[in-house]
């Protein structure tokens, strides 16, 4: 079987040869019911390739087991055995992180099951640092029993069936905020036996980031006044899901979340596909809504922190058919509660648009023809900016359509016109065994001590382009520069960790790369996926990753559910603040990511995060530094969709001379402890990176766009929650005076749904603020619903 292409020649064919391998351009059906496909009879690689992962840093590192098989702890998966304690002990088994434990990166576990029906009477309790994965080729069903008794078939935090622990209402296992590292993968939950009456869900989802929905299906009841639910969310700090559908029920999405991004969604025969209960701002993208009574209930109204309802949505992409009402607000939006943006939209016999429950308005129609859609461009209900005059307008009505570059919509044939391109998580579900590596049994220790670096470069010079390179669960220490070639596909287990350190990484002076992903100028496919990039301490010269290669084929260059996770956790010799006034000895990088001129890439639920606390054992908080966030100079395309990058020290985001980039949610955080000490501390600006202006900063820049083209960010949540390490700031929106920065030598710069927390001016021109937070109040955060430049 011809799974990876063989010769550069070949690059133009890789969209038709790979297509089902690695989820480009696939419909939702596609994406998760692989039933019909030649080979699903055949085992899943995961299944059968040799796992000899470990986890070094765990208190038991020499019998710690990362990977389990349901079915070696006792689960039948005929349809008739109730596998419900067999799948929550190949979950718990051995030292992991439940309750009473805040969070880990020591006891990863990666929780596989093949295809086949689990009868489950009560929740599947996922743990922390876990990844739940099915048969990718055959996805497995887990069907609730009629008796089931619990929240959700899959839970978080559940104890006895109930979300919240007995002893006191809101403790949980874990802070919602700080629940990070799990993912549910290729898993079919099938509620139908579960009576109507009931209140099932499919998934209590109350996460934060580095987590992940992928390739999942929820089956619920159509029953008149079912009370089944897909997914339910009430908290958290996310986050990324996609590719995603749920059947029946009376909620599919019923979500509340600070910040989220959903890509590739569908919602049939729902009393109510979407339902949001609050939020500072969510994007969707790529929504198919089909048969439903209303397609988003939103939860609007409130322009203070007590009263927070939901505060942004944008929606983009959307496909609503056979639906009364598209959007439905629960409260009137003539303040500037609940802002919605809304760009390319199809709707087919949808009468009502956009509608306000409590008085029974229309605010914009729809169409009641059932065979010619009605498409809307571009709609907005709140703010909306233009250019330096600062002047705000609130409307309910058409706003700009975003400059998108042909090189960043979706080139598939038989799509949507002016869609914006999206790819799933690569699974390699059509590949054999044969056609993996482990770099375990190539010699790679991975045992977060042993230099790793010569056997890894000798893996990646001889396997790049020919075999698919496994990763086992573990640490791999390199002491220099690592350069993954292009052509390489890189699979880790349960976020395997590449960790940097050493003399190389510490000369702030002479900053050097840590993870070269292809080398300048080099062409072909690259793919990244459950790999954690970190540096042992101190590193203040380290630039963990940088992006070169550049794929001719839309999406062949990427990473998806990989991470820039620096200090908080084990085997970094950053958990801990310094006690002398070395700043840089507590110097985790100098520069977390860079996407250079020549390079493109897709880049889906990666979070670069400089850690504020400590993940292993107590969650003190922690002074540490890290230069720079992720600075990209690429004229494209670049897809960001669902990315963070958080507590850098001179930006977040820094867009210098880039072209053709799609931003989608991005949310940021500045540094806890800044203004002390004062910008640039502890680093010095660098002219070799045209590092940004800072005059007049008093904390890091979320977002810095500079001499830029066509750059669409579709939701942002840009937070300063600290002044020095107190929050007396927020409420005055003084924590830092500016976070998002556009030059006048900027074009075709568009912001939609623009959420920001303790910051006075919202956005700024050429240094000089444009958008005064205190025009926007919506809740805890306030949001500029447009601005262009």
């Amino acid at each position: 079987m011809l799974c990876i292409p063989l010769v550069s020649v070949l690059l133009g064919l890789v969209l038709t040869l790979t297509s089902s391998v690695s989820a480009i351009g696939r419909t939702h059906d596609q994406a998760v019911l692989t039933s019909d496909m030649s080979t699903h009879n055949l085992p899943f690689w995961l299944e059968n390739i040799k796992h000899q992962g470990t986890a070094p840093f765990n208190s038991d590192a020499d019998t710690y087991q990362v990977f389990r098989n349901v079915k070696d702890f006792g689960a039948k998966g005929d349809g008739k055995t109730d596998d419900t304690a067999a799948i929550n002990a190949a979950i718990s088994a051995g030292a992991r992180c439940g309750l009473g434990c805040d969070s880990t990166t020591t006891s990863p576990a990666v929780v596989y099951i093949p295809s086949g029906t689990y009868l489950v009477s009560s929740p599947i309790i996922a743990l922390y640092l876990t990844q739940i994965i099915g048969n990718a080729r055959a996805p497995p069903t887990l069907l609730a029993t009629k008796s089931f008794n619990g929240l959700a078939v899959i839970g978080i935090n559940l104890v006895h069936a109930n979300p919240y622990i007995p002893n006191g209402w809101g403790a949980q296992y874990y802070i919602n905020q700080n629940n990070f590292f799990r993912s549910i993968r290729n898993v079919h939950i099938d509620l139908r036996l579960v009576p109507a009456s009931a209140e099932a869900t499919g998934l209590h989802w109350q996460v934060s980031q580095a987590t992940s929905l992928v390739n999942v299906v929820v089956d619920m009841s159509t029953e008149k006044g079912t009370k089944h639910r897909g997914i339910f969310m009430e908290n958290g700090s996310g986050g990324f899901m996609g590719d995603l559908v749920f059947n029946g029920g009376n909620i599919g999405m019923h979500v509340g979340n600070q910040q989220f991004t959903v890509r590739n969604v569908s919602v049939n025969n729902a009393a109510t596909a979407v339902q949001c209960i609050w939020n500072w701002g969510w994007t969707f993208q790529d929504v198919n809504i089909n048969n439903c009574s209303v397609g988003f209930s939103l939860a609007t109204g409130g322009t203070t922190a007590d009263k927070q309802g939901v505060g942004a949505i944008a929606i983009i992409d959307a496909s609503i058919a056979n639906t009364p009402i598209f959007i439905q607000n629960t409260n009137p939006t003539s303040s500037l509660a609940g802002s919605l943006v809304l760009n390319n939209i199809h709707l087919t016999n949808v009468p009502i648009a956009v509608h306000t429950l409590s008085d029974n308005g229309t605010v914009l129609p729809g169409t009641s023809s059932p065979t010619t859609p009605l498409t809307i461009a571009s709609w907005a209900q709140g703010n909306v900016y233009k250019g330096t005059s600062g002047k705000s307008e609130f409307v309910k009505g058409k706003i700009p359509n975003p400059r998108k570059s042909e090189e960043l919509l979706d080139h598939t044939s038989g799509t949507r016109k002016g869609r914006l391109f999206g790819r799933g998580h690569p699974q390699y579900e059509e590949c054999d065994v044969d056609e993996f590596v482990s770099v375990k049994s190539e010699g790679a220790k991975g045992d977060g001590r042993s230099d790793d670096t010569q056997i890894l470069q000798g893996l990646f010079d001889k396997y790049s382009g020919k075999k698919i390179i496994f990763l086992d669960a573990g640490v791999y220490y390199i002491t220099n520069t690592l350069k993954i070639h292009a052509g390489a596909r890189v699979v880790g287990e349960g976020w395997s960790v590449i960790m940097g350190g050493g003399p190389a990484f510490q000369d702030v002076k002479n900053p050097r790369v840590m993870v070269q992903c292809g080398e300048r100028g080099s062409k072909g496919f690259l793919e990244i996926t459950d790999v954690v990039f970190t540096t042992k301490g101190p590193a203040p010269g380290a630039i963990v990753v940088e992006w070169n290669v550049n794929s001719h084929v839309q999406g062949g260059a990427g990473m998806w559910d990989t991470h820039i996770r620096l200090g908080g956790s084990a085997g970094t010799n950053l958990q801990t603040n310094v006690t002398n006034s070395d700043l840089l000895s507590n110097a985790a990088a100098y520069l977390a990511m860079h996407i250079t001129p020549q390079a493109n890439g897709y880049f889906e639920g990666t979070w670069i995060w400089l850690a504020d606390h400590n993940l292993d054992g107590k969650t003190d908080q922690v002074s540490l530094y890290s230069g720079r966030g992720l600075l990209s100079e690429s004229k494209g395309p670049v897809w960001l969709v669902g990315t963070a990058s958080e507590h850098h020290v001179l930006y977040q985001y820094y867009l210098n001379h880039a072209e053709n980039h799609y931003m989608g949610l991005i949310q940021t955080e500045s540094p806890y402890w800044q203004p002390n000490p004062p910008l640039p501390a502890p680093f010095t600006f660098d002219t070799s990176f045209t590092d940004p202006d800072i005059v007049g900063q008093t904390s890091s820049w979320g977002l810095v766009v500079r001499k830029s083209k066509d750059i669409i960010i579709l939701g942002a949540g840009l937070y300063s929650f600290y002044s020095a390490y107190t929050q007396a700031c927020i409420n005055s929106k003084s924590c830092q005076s500016q976070l998002l920065n556009v030059d006048s030598e900027s074009e075709g710069v568009s912001v939609y749904s623009l959420s920001t927390v303790g910051v006075t001016s919202q956005l700024s021109v050429d240094g000089q603020s444009v958008i005064p937070a205190v025009q926007n109040l919506n809740g805890f955060a306030d949001t500029a619903t447009f601005w262009s430049l």
